[in-house]
């Protein structure tokens, strides 16, 4: 993850939500210090190790933030997973971005090792879409690889995808594929999106590296996996749903990618829950 990009886009939701100060946290308290303890209120896999120890950098140095977890690791409901101390008022203005984002990003983590599970035994890897949150693209793909997911491309600039719109105006599988070897260097693999028996004729030919079978049957991915040479990837998309990732790796696709890791992902539940501690203040 990059650090720098982290901070940058934290400050920019602290910043967001905290504007010139917490009125109401500073028109009670003054100088007060405070404990507080991030609790899971039910189970799943934590994700925002990263986000907690940047947030609490950013806002003050008299901040120190204890974790009992790592990014990837199983919580269970009740458990106590990070214990946070310093100033109060720094404290409760900077709860609501920390426990969004811990929020999202763990319960992203939860979907994708309940999906992960489903495959356990075959040889197909579950990954990620560009059906991210604007803004949260680069922590929700990080959220993916903490619950054993794996990432696609990040953007329109780091992978060659050639889908149906692409297709159409090209006027065929074959004539858009050789217009972007026309363009592209030797680096970069070329993966098509497939959705009829002649379309992956084409691809096949067309000498692609990877195939996407987009919105297809669990028997259609049966049949044209094997008609696929082995040296070219295989990916099956659209609509996926946890019930059915055991049918299509059974069907012997590499690679299933699914919208609903970042787009359906529910908020795992968490809860911070903060204290005074009595005799001390800030210039303790």
């Amino acid at each position: 993850m990059n650090q720098l990009l982290l901070k940058q886009q934290l400050s920019n939701f602290l910043q967001e939500d905290i504007g010139y100060g917490d009125q109401t946290s500073q028109a009670i308290f003054e100088d007060e210090w405070g404990e507080a303890e991030f609790l899971a209120k039910e189970p799943g896999i934590f994700c925002g190790e990263k986000v907690l120890q940047s947030i609490y950098e950013l806002v003050s140095a008299k901040i120190e933030l204890t974790l009992l977890k790592s990014d990837g690791d199983l919580l269970e409901s009740g458990e106590i997973f990070a214990k946070v101390s310093g100033p109060i008022v720094d404290l409760l203005s900077t709860e609501r971005v920390a426990l969004n984002l811990i929020q999202r990003l763990s319960g992203i983590a939860t979907k994708t090792a309940v999906s992960v599970s489903k495959v356990k035994g075959t040889e197909t890897k579950i990954c990620d879409t560009r059906k991210t949150t604007p803004g949260l693209r680069m922590l929700e793909k990080y959220a993916v690889r903490c619950g054993g997911g794996w990432n696609h491309r990040f953007g329109l600039d780091d992978a060659i995808l050639i889908k149906d719109n692409h297709i159409t105006q090209a006027g065929s599988v074959t004539r858009a594929v050789t217009k972007v070897k026309q363009s592209i260097g030797h680096m970069r693999k070329i993966e098509v999106e497939i959705e009829n028996l002649l379309q992956l004729e084409e691809a096949i030919k067309a000498g692609v590296d990877v195939i996407m079978l987009d919105n297809c049957s669990i028997e259609e991915a049966t049949t044209w996996c094997k008609m696929i040479p082995s040296y070219i990837t295989t990916e099956v998309s659209g609509g996926m749903t946890e019930d059915q990732l055991e049918a299509y790796a059974k069907a012997g696709v590499d690679y299933i990618s699914m919208g609903a890791l970042t787009h359906s992902a529910t908020a795992l539940d968490i809860s911070f829950n903060v204290s005074v501690k009595e005799g001390v203040t800030n210039a303790s």
